[in-house]
């Protein structure tokens, strides 16, 4: 097992591999070290290894906070059961790469998950984690896309899931997480409430809350897009990420996934530019890093991107220290942009996001006018989640021509493209 320890990232006081997630010394949070020694070696052999692997996020074992056994006939590892995440598309987009004045722009599509969207990566290592550890109740403290995938990973595992969450939430999102036969709680009130309230039952009940009390192991489930970007692009490195930032943790893990790689001589080069994607109604680390400070001040979220309406981002900090470490930033949109960010990307992808991705595409465009992005950058814009998701995000945003069943009707009353 690779896995080593948890350790505090401020005080590096170091715990067991248990169900905790707060440092008892100075309260910071705790993350998993690995002992690398028997995973490293020669570079093409680990790289034919983890090509032969499943496709799913499991073909990066070594790099996961688990214990299981070697891969069996099937490539599964034994205690590794559930829904395959992982192994989604990148995809070159040239089209919308020119209408940015960009060369070369690249979507990784992690809405082709079983529950379409990225968080079937962090609930799959945490559901897995607690079932090492003997849990039996699965819970979590969600915006809408993880409270399917931890009713969904219930629903395939057997397990009793609670899913609790802001009342005002997108009802396509309440509805794909009730279908799992799990037990939904809506909080009259925003997520940060939800979580404080998930935070006091964490404390009294033996359930696995999996951003809460297995938060370490969850969160290490967002270095698999990194590892399947550089994989995906023949072992290099982009230049740039633009990556939606919520409480700020799938933002720095994918950067640590990077880093984690290149320590082991698995990449080589510069880690890219990360670029992080806020919402303006709920923008506590793009304030933060447009003042220059090193702290976020907690807002109460206002947008249509319910999904990254976190206002107390727990990584916020660690968000900062990255983005300006490598020469990126943190900017915020406003909803208008976010769903002219939605129409701009299915009209020249066919990628059809919900509003997170309405919120990275609208700051790539940002970027791009700006000319913050060098326009020979190899650039990836992470899109996190399925646009039939947040539906009435896009409500009126174009004209549905209605007409009599006639040719006359058609000519008449539906604007044509006339070829030349």
């Amino acid at each position: 097992m690779a896995v080593s320890h948890l350790q505090c990232k401020e005080c590096k006081a170091q715990y067991p591999l248990e169900a905790v997630y707060v440092c008892e010394t100075c309260f910071g949070p705790l993350e998993v070290v690995y002992d690398h020694s028997r995973t490293s070696g020669d570079v093409g052999e680990l790289r034919r290894r983890i090509q032969g692997g499943p496709q799913n996020i499991w073909r990066y074992a070594d790099f996961l906070p688990l214990a299981g056994g070697p891969p069996g006939p099937s490539g599964r590892l034994a205690s590794r059961v559930g829904l395959p995440a992982g192994c989604t598309p990148l995809i070159r987009a040239d089209r919308l790469a020119e209408r940015l004045g960009l060369r070369e722009v690249w979507v990784k599509n992690d809405a082709a998950n079983p529950t379409h969207s990225f968080k079937d990566r962090v609930v799959s290592v945490a559901v897995t984690r607690a079932r090492e550890l003997g849990f039996e109740t699965i819970a979590c403290a969600s915006t809408g896309n993880l409270a399917n995938s931890v009713a969904a990973h219930g629903a395939a595992l057997g397990l009793d899931s609670y899913v609790f969450i802001p009342s005002n939430l997108e009802e396509q999102k309440i509805l794909a997480t009730g279908v799992y036969g799990a037990k939904v709680v809506a909080v009259e009130g925003n997520y940060d409430d939800v979580n404080r309230l998930c935070t006091e039952l964490c404390a009294e009940r033996d359930w696995a809350f999996v951003n809460i009390n297995l938060r370490p192991y969850y969160a290490e489930g967002s270095k698999t897009l990194a590892f399947e970007i550089a994989e995906q692009l023949g072992w290099e490195l982009p230049d740039r990420c633009v990556v939606p930032v919520a409480s700020g943790s799938l933002f720095t893990k994918i950067a640590r996934g990077f880093e984690e790689w290149r320590e082991l001589g698995l990449l080589e080069g510069e880690l890219p530019s990360m670029n992080g994607a806020q919402a303006q109604g709920c923008s506590p680390v793009a304030s933060a890093f447009a003042d220059g400070q090193d702290v976020c001040r907690p807002v109460k979220p206002d947008t249509i991107a319910k999904s990254l309406a976190i206002g107390n981002p727990a990584d916020g900090p660690y968000a900062l220290d990255l983005a300006r470490r490598t020469g990126g930033g943190v900017d915020a949109v406003t909803d208008d942009e976010i769903r002219a960010g939605i129409k701009l990307l299915a009209e020249t992808t066919g990628v059809f996001t919900e509003t997170a991705g309405g919120v990275t595409t609208a700051v790539l465009a940002k970027l791009a006018a700006r000319g913050d992005i060098d326009p020979d950058e190899r650039v990836v814009l992470v899109i996190t989640g399925e646009g039939l998701k947040t539906l009435d995000a896009v409500r009126g945003t174009f004209e549905t021509h209605t007409i009599a069943p006639t040719v006359d009707a058609f000519e008449a009353g539906v604007p044509q493209t006339v070829s030349v």
